[in-house]
């Protein structure tokens, strides 16, 4: 199979799934998603992005019909599937199908789970980025991976209007996020990054980031930071699941950044082998008399 989608224990081609209309995505984004990037059949930094979709719904109060465990070996089991190692996984949890009505259903309604799968390559980090600004009107959980993406949307259309890469909010004069990615600075060989309130997306990427930093005894300083200093930085890095350490080099058409490209560089090779090595792990395939299709995959350890 090319692509891949799954709802409730039932897949096909992406193109081929039906949803019922009373899912409660349809009227309310009802739900929470999260998303990485597969190599060789193999899901990046799994284990960290299943926390953080378990972390969103409870703050929803959505129960997932799956422990960590199980959903853990459904993604594996799915991936194995599409023909195509290089993958975006997505996957989401709505709270569930009833009759539209603003109040939760009841307990009798379960949540549904989506899994969708399709070919894609991480982005190439050697690329300079070009941004726009805009003042952040979005709600105050942006630390929930909510699928109320409206405001997203639109920046991503403003963003391509104005033939640039990504949108970076700031609320007054600080700066949150970007549209899809999280945003830091490098001032002075000290990265700067926004502390992971309600008002940022705690991004795995960005994690990732900062432990490589801590790795390299780059000092990190995790406080807001405002748009002079964001203009002012030696360098502005963009982070995400499938572009780890993107450097930015405009932004709001006006030149920025470029002034400690070592940094950049040291951290982008350190990112990818990280994501290179992960996803180099030997699979073997096991018997397991509980699964439908009676297959489980796990690592080998070398």
């Amino acid at each position: 199979m090319e692509n891949l989608g799954y709802y409730n224990g039932e897949y096909d081609l992406i193109e081929n799934m039906k949803i019922p209309m009373n899912d409660r995505v349809c009227y309310f984004g009802d739900g929470v998603y999260d998303a990485t990037y597969s190599r060789n059949h193999i899901i990046f930094a799994l284990d960290e992005h299943i926390d953080r979709f378990f972390n969103s719904a409870g703050l929803l109060k959505i129960k997932i019909p799956y422990t960590k465990d199980e959903l853990k070996d459904l993604l594996n089991e799915m991936v194995q599937k599409v023909d195509c190692g290089e993958q975006f996984v997505y996957w989401q949890v709505t709270r569930g199908t009833s009759m539209r009505n603003h109040a939760f259903p009841s307990d009798e309604v379960k949540a549904n789970v989506w899994i969708v799968l399709k070919p894609a390559n991480i982005k190439d980090m050697s690329q300079r980025l070009k941004l726009i600004t805009l003042e952040d009107t979005r709600f105050l959980h942006c630390n929930i991976k909510t699928l109320n993406l409206l405001p997203s949307v639109m920046a991503a259309q403003k963003t391509e209007e104005m033939g640039c890469h990504e949108a970076v909010f700031h609320r007054g004069d600080r700066v949150t996020e970007c549209a899809h990615s999280n945003i830091s600075i490098i001032k002075d060989g000290i990265l700067k990054t926004a502390p992971a309130d309600n008002l940022i997306l705690p991004g795995i990427a960005r994690a990732h980031l900062i432990r490589m930093c801590k790795k390299f005894n780059i000092p990190v300083n995790e406080t807001p930071f405002n748009l002079k200093e964001l203009m002012d930085a030696d360098e502005v890095i963009v982070t995400s699941s499938g572009q780890f350490c993107m450097a930015a080099c405009e932004i709001d058409r006006k030149p920025v950044g470029g002034r400690a490209p070592e940094i950049v560089k040291k951290l982008q090779d350190a990112l990818l082998n990280e994501f290179l090595e992960e996803t180099n792990k030997i699979w073997e395939v096991t018997y397991d008399s509980r699964r439908v299709n009676n297959i489980k995959y796990r690592r080998k350890s070398r």
